[in-house]
């Protein structure tokens, strides 16, 4: 299982072994994995060696560990690739979760300056403000807030935000959304959030912001989001010009 004469560093090689177990689930999200003396003696390596191995895991986000309780195996990220534009309940439904919305206000009122001007409205036009808690298999996953002009999406309710807002505006109001320019940077989630979020104040989350264009290039919309640092992450994959 450990080859000492692999040019491999050995605490790369438990990692490897441990991630293994971890991604065919002999590992399962709250497990406890054995202890320092236990991996130790079972793979025949330095305590230290182990305890390197652990630690890159546990920055890495596979495991956590409980003072006094020990290591265990963390619930795994969702990934989002960045180079296609899904909705929530899309990219949940992509694997094979089931997606859930919690609809925490909904809003009809004249936007303000900056929603105006990214939204390319009138002075007199209205918008939509809409705040949705979303869920993966009835857990929380982010927090929502979006803003779209009323005359470009009329008949919204609360009823239609239970399902998909893509699917509405698509398969309804037969408009054709074309593409996105979205915005990833850290931050540290305040009180109100958390509590929704069921994670302590001042956690980091990624914190997103989108603008949705038609094909026509008409803005669509203005999502701001929160999403939990320890649930989700984003890939991309780029190719050298």
């Amino acid at each position: 299982m450990i080859d000492k004469n692999s040019p491999l560093p050995l605490y790369y090689q438990l990692e490897e072994q441990i991630k293994k177990t971890i991604e065919s689930e002999q590992l399962r999200p709250g497990d406890a994995l054995p202890s320092e003396r236990e991996l130790s003696e079972s793979y025949q390596i330095s305590r230290m060696t182990v305890r390197q191995a652990i630690t890159n895991l546990v920055n890495k986000g596979y495991l956590f560990r409980e003072k006094g309780k020990g290591t265990f195996v963390s619930n795994q990220k969702f990934e989002q690739n960045l180079q296609g534009l899904t909705s929530f309940t899309e990219d949940m439904k992509a694997r094979n979760l089931v997606p859930g919305n919690k609809l925490l206000h909904f809003e009809i009122y004249p936007a303000d300056p900056d929603i105006k001007e990214r939204l390319s409205l009138d002075d007199d036009e209205l918008i939509y403000k809409i705040k949705r808690l979303r869920l993966a298999n009835e857990e929380p996953i982010a927090l929502e807030t979006s803003f779209l002009p009323v005359k470009l999406v009329p008949g919204l309710t609360p009823e239609i935000l239970e399902k998909s807002l893509y699917t509405y505006i698509e398969n309804e109001l037969r408009l054709n959304i074309g593409h996105a320019t979205q915005t990833v940077e850290a931050a540290l989630v305040n009180e109100g959030d958390s509590k929704h979020l069921k994670i302590k104040k001042g956690v980091p989350v990624l914190l997103i912001q989108r603008e949705t264009y038609l094909e026509n290039g008409t803005p669509l919309e203005l999502v701001r989001s929160s999403y939990r640092a320890d649930k989700y992450k984003f890939k991309i994959d780029i190719e050298r010009k």
